[in-house]
């Protein structure tokens, strides 16, 4: 007999199946065009559609709690995270912007060096995404390093492109939703809270973003840690870091936590990692690669309309004092967070909600950050704020 939650997931899995489905209607305002967001034409079908998916969701966590097969809870989960994949490119240009970056590997050149506008003859030239045509990669050489196999597979289509990146990031969402079962050993909860969320499946599978991959990655990595296999966790972490940098802020109060020995393995892991991948892109690329990370830090100190600090510009607060009074939540809340950590207690899933919480630049596919770790660390106060982000963060990219 289907319980009442498994239901509720299936209702997730239509509407993403119907929300999907509704990209590919002709001129539809869902699909990027000339490496911008499609501006004629409203998605108002679409968001009323993936409204309808988030409250199934909601719906479908609260009848887990009384009741809710393991197996079933997977078996949606995966369904709903792989159904995008059947849509055409969502809303965001960033994986024809990989395509591009990968493409000038591919060529001999220097995608830490070279920017895209550098490679008119790229097929990626008309696709890539219009405020990084003039911008070296900002992304680590984990990731760089990735994309090249995948420009190649990808040849001149854009098409192609778009299904190999989106299949990366769904790979991605689906290995995150086996460590979360994995680690709740028996928890469908914890299971349906990742993959039962739409909005992470219109934004990775949908739209190929690669915090899939960084998903993944921290989440197997704060699996293996508790599991006490070191060595390989710390591999993971040192991967993920090398794809974004923001996962040392979640590494570092895993460390303040792991007051063992087995922290001495976490950082000789991650430190030969990060050696070993850090050759590797120097024989690639020389030493540009190491400028990325500053050009992602300069990235996330710009302003995306959904952030606090532009929040709080609209608001009538001063440029400056917007922007202090969200990086003072933040430094006040690391702190805590830090001392619960020395504490024996690194609650990851409230750092994660406090980075996007506070952060400048805040962009709806970052969720793919905090779902996974709110989920893994079983703290209601984290989910709640993880599912309060979603809601909030739903509508963002949408055209209306």
């Amino acid at each position: 007999m289907t319980s009442r939650a498994a239901w509720a997931g299936l209702a997730v899995l239509a509407l993403v199946a119907l929300a999907s489905l509704s990209a590919w209607r002709n001129d539809s305002p869902l699909l990027p065009v000339d490496g911008e967001h499609a501006t004629d034409g409203t998605a108002w079908l679409f968001l009323i559609l993936l409204v309808a998916a988030f409250v199934a969701y909601l719906v479908g966590l609260a009848l887990a709690r009384r009741g809710l097969p393991l197996r079933t809870a997977v078996a949606v989960a995966v369904a709903i995270q792989l159904v995008p994949l059947a849509a055409p490119l969502l809303l965001s240009t960033d994986a024809w912007t990989y395509w591009g970056y990968g493409f000038i590997g591919v060529e001999g050149g220097n995608p830490y060096a070279d920017a895209p506008a550098a490679f008119p003859e790229s097929p990626a030239a008309a696709y890539v995404g219009a405020d990084w045509r003039e911008t070296t990669s900002v992304y680590g050489p984990v990731f760089t390093l990735l994309s090249e196999p995948i420009s190649r597979l990808a040849g001149s289509s854009p098409g192609a492109a778009a299904w190999l990146f989106k299949a990366l990031a769904a790979a991605g969402i689906v290995a995150t939703v086996a460590a979360v079962a994995h680690w709740a050993r028996g928890s469908a909860l914890a299971v349906a809270f990742v993959g039962w969320n739409p909005v992470l499946a219109i934004h990775l599978a949908g739209g190929g973003h690669n915090d899939a991959l960084v998903a993944a990655l921290v989440s197997g990595g704060v699996v293996l840690v508790a599991a006490r296999r070191h060595t390989v966790g710390g591999i993971a972490w040192a991967l993920a870091i090398l794809v974004k940098w923001i996962p040392l802020v979640f590494l570092a109060l895993v460390l303040f936590a792991g007051r063992s020995s087995g922290r001495r393995s976490l950082l000789t892991a991650v430190a030969g990692t990060s050696v070993l991948v850090g050759l590797v892109a120097t024989w690639r690329y020389g030493l540009d690669w190491l400028g990325a990370f500053g050009l992602l830090a300069e990235n996330a100190s710009q302003e995306t309309s959904y952030a606090l600090p532009a929040r709080l510009e609209q608001a009538g607060v001063p440029d400056a004092l917007a922007l202090g009074l969200a990086l003072g939540l933040l430094g006040v809340g690391l702190a805590f967070l830090a001392r619960d950590a020395y504490n024996g207690n690194a609650r990851l899933g409230r750092a994660a909600c406090l980075v996007l919480a506070t952060t400048p630049y805040l962009a709806v596919w970052y969720l793919a950050w905090a779902v996974p770790l709110a989920a893994l660390d079983d703290d209601r106060p984290a989910r709640l704020a993880a599912l309060g982000l979603t809601a909030y963060l739903l509508p963002q990219t949408i055209p209306l």
